[in-house]
């Protein structure tokens, strides 16, 4: 089971890797559109990393209501926890 602290780590350092953004940047209040300048197309990407690292796919529904880092890390969360 991962930790949403564990999961926060791990996704700032995908993002930091995937979009070349400062670490720093990448907070939980930080929203992926305005913040940090993720377009769709980097979404996509997003998605995809995180399918390889949980072996689970985020739907794509669940995704359109994501715009904070944080609500990546739950999205995450409850697909690598779905019994919580």
């Amino acid at each position: 089971m991962q930790t949403r602290d564990e999961i926060f780590a791990t996704l700032r350092d995908a993002m930091v890797e995937l979009f070349e953004l400062d670490a720093e940047r990448v907070t939980l209040n930080a929203n992926l559109y305005q913040d940090l300048e993720i377009d769709s197309i980097d979404a996509v990407d997003l998605i995809d990393h995180i399918k390889r690292q949980t072996g689970k796919k985020i739907a794509a529904d669940e995704f359109k209501s994501v715009r904070t880092v944080s609500d990546v890390v739950d999205a995450v969360y409850r697909l690598v926890n779905p019994d919580n």
